[in-house]
């Protein structure tokens, strides 16, 4: 009889749904897709997916629980898997996507989703996940709140702009909008004391931003929302992975002679993320001779200031992550020695 030695449940994330589906792995190297099953995603349907699972596979062979970083969505069934002693890897979505490319699914569904993240566990190494330091999680949820703010302040702006151009404009709307508009305004002033309260008391914290922010064009605000969305670079193992993590990946379609389609970016990735390079990337290209360089020298090769502005955004993303793991200050000359050696590779 062939021996188990190693066990994955695959877990596709939805909104309301967890579709999973059961993997093993045999001493002989062989992989089996065992069983499937559809869980509501709260806290009964978490409960019931970890008795099923459980219940279908071997108690001597510990089982680890795979999924996407799907938003928000996986995080209560990853806390509760942690808590409760389970388990889990939580894999970069872009990494999934290309997996299953791979297998060249003809139909893409939720349940064929979950065979393939469990396929992928089976197969791959992967690093065992944990909690975010909590210090990560709070300022997640107060820049979060902050963007909403922004967001909502703008709407109300607009609607202010469009009341005023009206031949009769009603005041007492002005009145209202304008109301709205100073409450918005001191709740970001509370989020931005909030936050700078969370950062003053931990040392090391403060630190690290220190040492980021002297990128050219980032603020405390952008390196606060660069840590808190990557949990620290926790799932980040290299500048690829972080590029395609906010959605700064450059995708291209093109078949042959007959197809090809303009590079884009992805836009796959972390929105929040993504976002937060868009104003460092515009003061960066006005006052650093370094980024200034890469914007003209790329507008001067294809003409699109849009697509120049997205690689200064990527390059500044990446030196985030540079000086967060080198522990070091922003190098004028970086880039230029950077440059040099990949013109020489």
């Amino acid at each position: 009889m062939r021996k188990v030695v190693k066990q994955v449940a695959g877990i596709d994330v939805a909104q309301k749904e967890l579709v999973v589906t059961l993997g093993r792995m045999l001493d002989d190297f062989s992989i089996e897709l065992f069983s499937y099953k559809v869980f509501k995603n709260n806290d009964s349907g978490v409960k019931l997916l970890v008795d099923w699972v459980n219940k279908l596979t071997d108690y001597e062979v510990p089982v680890r629980y795979v999924m996407e970083a799907t938003g928000v969505y996986h995080q209560k069934l990853a806390y509760y898997l942690v808590d409760n002693g389970c388990e889990i890897s939580i894999v970069l979505p872009n990494k999934i996507s290309n997996y299953i490319r791979t297998l060249e699914l003809k139909t893409i569904t939720d349940k064929s989703c979950s065979q393939a993240i469990a396929q992928f566990g089976l197969e791959r190494k992967l690093d065992k996940w944990a909690k975010p330091k909590s210090i990560y999680k709070e300022l997640q949820q107060l820049t979060r709140e902050r963007d909403q703010i922004v967001q909502e302040r703008s709407v109300i702006k607009n609607q202010i702009h469009a009341e005023k151009t009206e031949s009769e404009p009603n005041q007492k709307s002005l009145e209202r909008m304008q109301a709205r508009i100073r409450f918005l305004n001191s709740q970001e002033k509370e989020i931005k004391a909030d936050i700078t309260d969370i950062v003053s008391k931990d040392p090391d914290l403060k630190q690290v931003l220190n040492n980021i922010t002297t990128i050219p064009g980032v603020g405390e605000l952008t390196a606060v929302i660069v840590l808190a969305e990557t949990n620290g670079f926790e799932l980040i193992r290299n500048k690829s992975q972080l590029s395609s993590y906010a959605g700064l990946d450059v995708k291209e379609k093109q078949s042959g002679t007959s197809v090809k389609g303009k590079p884009r970016i992805s836009k796959k990735g972390n929105r929040n993320l993504r976002k937060s390079m868009h104003l460092p990337s515009l003061t960066a290209v006005k006052w650093d001779e370094n980024f200034k360089n890469i914007y003209a020298r790329l507008i001067s090769k294809n003409g699109i200031k849009m697509k120049a502005l997205v690689a200064v955004q990527r390059k500044i993303l990446e030196l985030i992550y540079i000086l967060f793991k080198n522990e070091t200050v922003y190098d004028k000359e970086y880039i230029t020695k950077n440059s040099a050696q990949t013109q020489m590779v």
